[in-house]
């Protein structure tokens, strides 16, 4: 077969997608997974070891409602220590999403690598030079998938795991933040019930509050200990070991837990 369009990866037989005959088998195969089977979603795993145009073309074949591709690469570090500016991280995965013809999101590595080091008592890291979020989610939020773990990063494997008691201060942040949150199987399911509770109140504020991709949002605070934000005109939240909560008396305290709370009107 002809050279890899990507990145290799040495666990399983390259598929050689330049050939147009193994692009129609996939998309028929895709099509199939849709309308007979009633898949409506695909994930494209290790999205950087093909050339994104595959991914749009295969998307355009057999139209799913919904894609998101996993291009995970590293982080910027000066030796161990995550570096404030992930710009060109964030850009790299935007990269990406543009090859697709903007057709397939993206889950938003940049955000929870800074995420789960900003819970650490380093919550400045929340907010870019411009204001915005620093993720994906802060440039494009409709096509980033946020998300605090997975398979792959926690579970079993583990392989860049969401400090265990942060993660609802994880969740806080990414339910009520633009961009297209997701909740990990693990979480929801196997720790516990009052994680899941605290889970689905979040996500019972979110669709009440109506809370979506594009959702406006402002940064308040973000020093070592205290992260708030303003979403829309009808969510204030905060993250971090400091107090805080909004000045008015408009607001109406939704729900709270491990240093995290949401107000609503």
């Amino acid at each position: 077969g002809s050279r890899s369009t990507g990145d290799n990866f040495h666990g399983v037989p390259n598929i050689d997608h330049t050939q147009s005959f193994v692009r129609k088998d996939i998309i028929q195969w895709l099509f199939w997974l849709c309308n007979n089977v009633g898949f409506q979603d695909f994930r494209f795993d290790f999205a950087r070891g093909y050339a994104p145009k595959y991914v749009k073309e295969y998307i355009e074949g057999s139209k799913p409602i919904f894609s998101v591709g996993e291009y995970w690469d590293s982080c910027n570090y000066s030796g161990t220590k995550l570096e404030y500016n992930q710009d060109s991280h964030r850009q790299r995965i935007i990269n990406w999403i543009d090859s697709t013809g903007g057709l397939s999101t993206a889950f938003d590595f940049t955000t929870k690598g800074i995420l789960q080091e900003a819970v650490k008592g380093e919550l400045w890291r929340l907010r870019d030079p411009q204001g915005k979020p620093p993720g994906v989610m802060g440039w494009w939020p409709s096509r980033a998938v946020t998300f605090i773990d997975n398979h792959d990063t926690g579970s079993t494997q583990a392989h860049w795991p969401f400090p265990s008691n942060h993660i609802m201060e994880g969740y806080a942040y990414i339910l009520t933040h633009p961009g297209i949150p997701s909740v990990f199987y693990d979480h929801f399911y196997d720790w516990g019930d009052s994680i899941h509770d605290q889970i689905v109140k979040l996500i019972d504020i979110r669709r009440s509050q109506g809370i979506h991709s594009r959702s406006s949002i402002r940064i308040l605070e973000a020093r070592p200990n205290l992260y708030s934000a303003v979403i829309g005109e009808n969510v204030y939240m905060k993250i971090g070991v400091e107090s805080w909560c909004p000045t008015d008396g408009e607001w109406v305290l939704a729900t709270s837990g491990r240093s995290y709370a949401v107000w609503t009107k």
